[in-house]
């Protein structure tokens, strides 16, 4: 059977292919698996609760015919018009932003989002080919292969800074290198047609400080290009953000936020504020592509968005469940791995540790395969590098992603396999 251009890219082995594929055949093994690999937030018991309540909630509403046509009827393709009043309502009342309805789309899901908004302003231009810039790489695997032909991306390597962490050596930062991004070509001649990072970021945990995104954003005014944000982790929910930093918006940024994180991946919802001319692109996208979004999770989520809810939930109950995982797994990793040449990234957000294990006597892919005969599954780090040549970076090739999501027996086990192999290939190499 013969598949189009298009098809063929599609069905090639990719980053995010290979992490979701792991991610189903682990959940479906009858043979036990540290899944340290996934991007499935945690369960907490709190959330999970109010999410039940909600959701039968709803089932006591379905009595009334309104519901029921909530439920049963699309949605136009901006989405569910209901949620998308009380996300205006929501974000004006916390941010000021002076929102309209017109500001806001829903999509099935972040990635959804990303697909339509990549292929936007990248590639293909009446005046010549046009690139997402990635202004920190490391950056999210879902971003690498959305592009509908090849990729376009170019990204900027990061200034990699040795800092402390409550006190403790051992730990790192990523920081954005203006004067290399501000001196790209790309940037410089006209071939860039959106900046865009997450924050925190995926895979590292980073968060760029209020005075990178004030820089960003002018730079991105300067060339007339939006900058877009990937919230799919910070604030105002799931809030997994730690430093104390603003939320910006304004006609030139393109804001994502996601239910996922906060506990709902599987109602696929995610949510755009934009100016209303993107919206209108976004929504005419999802016409073709869906029909319409979702209105499972916005059905769910309208009455925690009204009564505040779900900010409550993020900052009382969320935030400090990863802030204590993330201080268990580095008690855990440190326990094993302290005499070896360990650097964590200093976490600051997401649901994610980022380890970079310096001279590693083989490559991240190497060791992601020996974990994983070992039942533990974490992500190597050659595939969060779109628009890199990684081939020609060393350091692409010698750290994982982790999550710290799990359990805390699977942190336990899947962290003391980590050790034992790690250890073994460190003194193997002496």
């Amino acid at each position: 059977m013969k598949f189009s251009k298009f098809g063929q890219k599609f069905i090639q082995p990719t980053g995010i292919s290979q992490l979701m594929d792991d991610l189903g055949d682990a959940l479906k093994s009858d043979q036990p698996v540290n899944m340290l690999g996934g991007g499935n937030p945690a369960k907490i018991a709190a959330v999970d609760e109010l999410f039940l309540q909600t959701y039968h909630d709803i089932g006591k509403e379905m009595l009334n015919s309104a519901a029921i046509d909530s439920m049963g009827n699309y949605s136009n393709p901006q989405g569910d018009a209901a949620f998308i009043t009380a996300l205006v309502a929501f974000f004006n009342r916390h941010y000021d932003w002076n929102l309209s309805a017109e500001n806001i789309a829903l999509t099935n899901g972040s990635q959804n989002a990303f697909f339509f908004l990549f292929n936007l302003f990248g590639g293909e231009f009446t005046d010549g080919d046009k690139s997402i810039l990635l202004p920190l790489a490391p950056e999210y695997i879902g971003y690498s292969d959305v592009h509908i032909e090849g990729q376009h991306f170019t990204a900027v390597l990061p200034h990699i800074e040795e800092v402390t962490h409550e006190g403790e050596d051992g730990f790192f930062k990523y920081r954005v290198d203006f004067e290399a991004l501000e001196s790209l070509p790309a940037l410089v001649e006209g071939r860039i047609g959106a900046i865009c990072c997450s924050r925190p970021t995926n895979p590292t945990g980073n968060v760029l400080t209020d005075e990178e995104m004030l820089r960003l954003s002018e730079i991105a005014k300067k060339y007339d290009v939006p900058l877009i944000i990937d919230n799919a982790y910070g604030m105002p929910f799931p809030n997994i953000i730690y430093p104390d930093v603003t939320l910006d918006w304004d006609d030139n940024t393109i804001l994502c936020f996601s239910l996922s994180k906060i506990g709902l991946p599987g109602v696929r919802t995610g949510i755009i504020v934009a100016a209303p001319e993107v919206i209108e692109a976004v929504s005419a996208m999802s016409a073709v592509v869906n029909l319409s979004p979702t209105r499972f999770g916005a059905a769910i989520t309208t009455p925690l968005v009204k009564n505040d809810s779900i900010k409550t939930l993020s900052d009382t109950e969320v935030k400090p469940f990863y802030q204590q995982q993330a201080k268990k797994a580095i008690a855990l990793l440190k326990q094993e791995l302290g005499d070896y040449p360990l650097m964590i990234h200093k976490p600051e957000g997401a649901i994610f540790f980022w380890l970079w294990f310096k001279d590693l006597p083989i490559t991240t892919l190497e060791l992601y395969d020996i974990l994983k005969e070992k039942g533990t599954l974490i992500v190597p780090s050659q595939f969060f590098f779109p628009g890199v040549d990684v081939d020609n970076y060393k350091h692409a090739h010698e750290c994982i992603r982790m999550s710290i999501a799990a359990d805390e027996d699977t942190l336990k086990k899947g962290i003391a396999v980590i050790g034992e192999v790690v250890r073994e290939l460190y003194d193997k190499a002496k």
